[in-house]
């Protein structure tokens, strides 16, 4: 006799991976928050996340910045993990101390899983973006808390007391991270470097040096680049990869984002996060 399921009781969806974003909105879209979850939608990941200001920002740039209360960011992680919970967190925009030790109280009370860290703390082109009373929060609080941090150069000058110039510079700026900041891996980023090393990023966990090259894309709508990356990252750690295949994974999807880049305002457009729909009819 064959049985017959019971229509009253639903049937279990397949479990979906979360993954957290505890950054800033970018009105303009092209970072922040709103690259963060559709970079976790591409991925097939379920997105949440924590606002930690909002700004006023285009294609052009910032002219307005608001912080959330340090209190609001907590509980806006709170209600998430303890309803939801999530299997991966990235970090992007802390803006300040105050909410850099919120975001550092929440992960240790909550075991926050596969933290990436992106500082956000200098642009790609050496501005600081952190005053800094929040960066020495970052390094000696939230950093080693860390499966992953994801530096610029400028990032890592500062993290490494290093001069970065060359791949080797690169290497051993990654090396004295790990060895002095206590993330458990670091991913230094070659985004503002010159020439060959244009792009070139180098990973050290301690026990593996490896250099990760792809081709240079010559566009320059590349706003969203760094977040998209650590997004990435997240939302393959989410999927159960292990670290180094979620951050090859995140790259090439970068890469892929970068040559589909989208040509919009005046400025800086961002990279196409939803590249493979580009072409689809309407």
């Amino acid at each position: 006799m064959t049985a017959i399921s019971d229509p009253t009781i639903p049937i279990p969806a397949a479990k979906i991976p979360v993954a957290m974003t505890i950054a800033g909105s970018d009105s303009g879209g092209g970072a922040g928050i709103q690259a963060d979850l559709r970079t976790f939608a591409f991925h097939q990941v379920h997105g949440t996340s924590a606002l930690t200001c909002i700004t006023a920002q285009n294609t052009q740039g910032v002219t307005r910045v608001d912080a959330l209360p340090p209190e609001s960011v907590a509980a806006q992680i709170t209600a998430v993990v303890s309803d939801i919970g999530v299997q991966a967190v990235k970090t992007g925009m802390l803006l300040n101390q105050e909410i850099i030790a919120a975001v550092v109280q929440q992960a240790i009370a909550l075991s926050l899983p596969n933290l990436v860290v992106d500082p956000v703390m200098v642009s790609r082109t050496g501005a600081q973006l952190l005053a800094d009373e929040a960066i020495a929060t970052l390094c000696t609080d939230l950093i080693p808390l860390a499966t992953l941090i994801t530096p610029n150069r400028y990032e890592a000058q500062i993290l490494s007391g290093m001069e970065i110039h060359t791949l080797n510079d690169l290497e051993q700026a990654a090396q004295q991270m790990f060895k002095t900041l206590g993330a458990q891996a670091v991913l230094v980023k070659g985004g503002g470097m010159a020439g060959d090393l244009r792009g070139v990023d180098v990973f050290w966990d301690g026990d593996r040096l490896e250099t990760l090259r792809t081709e240079t894309v010559n566009t320059t709508d590349t706003h969203g680049t760094g977040c998209t990356l650590s997004a990435a990252i997240a939302a393959n750690l989410a999927l159960d990869y292990d670290l180094f295949t979620a951050v090859q994974q995140a790259k090439t999807y970068v890469t892929s984002a970068l040559h589909h880049a989208l040509r919009l305002g005046k400025g800086q457009g961002p990279v196409g996060h939803f590249f493979p729909l580009l072409n689809k009819p309407r």
